[in-house]
């Protein structure tokens, strides 16, 4: 544990997992001790006696996964209510499809708003918009940023399907 004390006295780099996130992450977080030759036993003792040193290593052990998470996104997408901000995140630049409805009765969020957007992604109340930027801070730091804004991690359907309409 000292080790990590040495490499980790300065503040997350990303949020802590929740209370249900570390629950489903039991095996690699027990695994995680496993590798500072930390025992149940002994992580209990700790818990118990140290609990600023517990909640150091519950951040540290937060922010690898963070990190291995969004190493491996590729796509992301951030959708309210009139538009739909369509990420895809490469190696040293994001670029973004940005789609604005310009009609306000339509909500994006709903199966009626999408199916109307569906019907008439083709027509004047539709605005398209397509950018792309280099990294100003570390790649992973912008996308966690972006994920803190509402986007969520996905697959690039709606990405790719319309990269393919604008090209």
């Amino acid at each position: 544990m000292f080790l990590h004390r040495l490499f980790y006295f300065c503040k997350m780099k990303y949020t802590r997992l929740t209370k249900e996130q570390l629950e489903e992450l039991q095996p690699e977080f027990v695994n995680f001790l496993a590798a500072q030759s930390i025992t149940a036993g002994e992580w209990e003792e700790i818990k118990r006696e140290k609990p600023a040193a517990a909640e150091e290593e519950l951040d540290i052990f937060s922010d690898l996964i963070w990190e291995g998470v969004l190493n491996k996104v590729s796509y992301l997408e951030n959708i309210s209510a009139q538009h739909m901000h369509l990420f895809e995140a490469l190696e040293k630049e994001i670029k973004l499809i940005s789609v604005k409805v310009l009609n306000p009765d339509i909500d994006l969020n709903t199966a009626v708003g999408f199916a109307w957007f569906k019907k008439n992604y083709q027509g004047d109340f539709v605005e398209y918009l397509s950018a792309a930027k280099a990294y100003k801070d570390p790649r992973n730091s912008e996308l966690f940023d972006l994920i803190k804004q509402g986007a969520s991690i996905t697959k690039g359907d709606l990405y790719q399907w319309f990269d393919n309409l604008i090209d």
